[in-house]
């Protein structure tokens, strides 16, 4: 299985009439999946054989993040039932990078989504094929929420809301539900939210309604809008046709634009949600020749403001990556301020203490008037806090987090019982030492004692 995904990056824009011009470009900065292993790549044209990768996990590479606090970091998710952290140099692969930053382990299934939180820097979100959704913090290497009652068949997809307080999900089982992960509590669910037996999806917008898509009892592609306040009957439902290809949401929160690539279509339709009826509404169709295998979206710093570049996808073809660039046909030099409202920057707004304690806050956001210029990006680091255990204990279930402020004197208890921990270790293992050279020497009394 070839799977190439280039780095998510998020955007739209229309001109006054709504009409959008669209254009191919041959430049792209695609992140490839290949089986086990992951390369950049800054040049168009064939991939040398020999070109270093991103190579650790030991089975098929599934899911891949982008983290949205720091260009250089990725996580991964991955048939071993691993999920790891890596960091990309600066100026890109010289060499095979195999070392990851750190190592989650706590699924006992192979991950097959992460996702990154919008606002709080380093907490990262996994979920896998053992219908656990868990919920780490990257900077001490722990599970600290294990969300492992809550659905009781396959996750097809996981999204955070714009602040990042709660999830939706859309499951094997036909439900969509909305989740409060620090509760572990169900705040919304709807069952049958698309009656067909093939995969749904399931988004968080920026104004806090679901989008979904799926499939009718008739095998009808549908795509469908909820408030999760009241979920017995969708703000609106759209079926579109009869193609079997599932429907892949990507949205841009800033001007409330969601664009629908289907598993083996050759086109990308996008629509308007907004709260007149009907709420959905139809803009425009993107036709191709060849089918997509898979589609990549950029977010928004990632554009060219300068040629009214509002979105960039990238079509994944059996054998090659292919950019699409979406421009807005104007000939002006200026800034197109209604095409470039103030978007999410690259800075987080939480540290992943204070989400866990139970912080909320909005993402920080940037101008792209003069343009996206990357600032220097620190390097992760991960300091595990229990250094007896490198294992996480992700399958015990956890209550409510919550990560209470560290006093000089806590800490100074807390490293003093590490100390007596790591010293009880150290007296156990010269123990075990002893005895066993007593016994070898024994043992080798007793080899003389026969030779002779």
């Amino acid at each position: 299985m070839n799977v190439i995904i280039c780095r998510f990056l998020r955007v739209w824009g229309r001109s006054n009439k709504g009409e959008v011009g669209l254009t191919k470009h041959k430049n792209s900065v695609a992140l490839m999946l290949h089986n086990r292993s992951v390369s950049l790549s800054f040049q168009t044209g064939r991939i040398d054989k020999s070109y270093p990768t991103v190579c650790g996990h030991t089975g098929p590479v599934l899911d891949i993040d982008w983290c949205p606090h720091n260009d250089q970091v990725i996580a991964s998710g991955s048939e071993d039932c691993t999920v790891m952290v890596w960091q990309i140099p600066e100026n890109g692969l010289t060499l095979s990078l195999t070392e990851p930053v750190v190592i989650l382990e706590g699924h006992s299934k192979r991950v097959g989504i992460v996702a990154w939180h919008p606002t709080a820097r380093n907490v990262l979100l996994s979920a896998g094929c053992d219908n656990t959704i868990i919920i780490w913090n990257v900077g001490t290497g722990e599970a600290l929420l294990n969300l492992d009652d809550i659905h009781s068949d396959m996750i097809y997809n996981v999204s955070w809301n714009r602040n990042g307080s709660l999830i939706c999900t859309a499951s094997k089982d036909k439900k969509v539900r909305v989740i409060d992960p620090r509760k572990q509590e169900i705040v919304a669910e709807k069952e049958k939210a698309h009656e067909g037996a093939r995969p749904m999806r399931a988004i968080f917008l920026a104004d806090g309604n679901v989008f979904t898509t799926g499939f009718s009892r008739m095998s009808e592609r549908q795509l469908a809008l909820w408030n999760p306040k009241n979920m017995e009957e969708p703000i609106a439902l759209h079926e579109m046709d009869t193609s079997n290809g599932v429907l892949l949401p990507f949205y841009d929160p800033d001007t409330s634009i969601i664009y629908l690539c289907g598993k083996g279509d050759s086109s990308i339709r996008y629509f308007e949600i907004t709260d007149e009826s009907p709420y959905v509404h139809y803009l425009n169709t993107f036709s191709s020749k060849e089918p997509q295998r898979g589609m990549g979206y950029m977010p928004k710093r990632g554009l060219d403001v300068n040629k009214c570049e509002i979105a960039r996808f990238f079509k994944l073809h059996e054998r090659k990556c292919e950019p699409i660039i979406m421009t807005v046909p104007r000939k002006s030099d200026l800034f197109q301020d209604d095409l470039y409202p103030d978007t999410a920057g690259p800075e987080a707004a939480l540290e992943a203490e204070e989400w866990f304690e139970g912080r909320n806050a909005d993402p920080l956001l940037i101008s792209l008037k003069h343009g996206y210029i990357p600032g220097k990006n620190r390097d992760l680091k991960v300091v595990k806090k229990n250094i007896l255990d490198s294992k996480p204990t992700a399958n015990k279930k956890c209550d409510l987090i919550s990560v209470p402020k560290k006093t000089a004197d806590t800490a100074s208890v807390q490293n003093e019982a590490k100390l007596d921990e790591i010293l009880k270790e150290i007296k156990s293992i010269k123990d075990t030492i002893c005895n066993q050279d007593e016994r070898i020497s024994k043992l080798e009394q007793q080899m003389a004692k026969i030779a002779a």
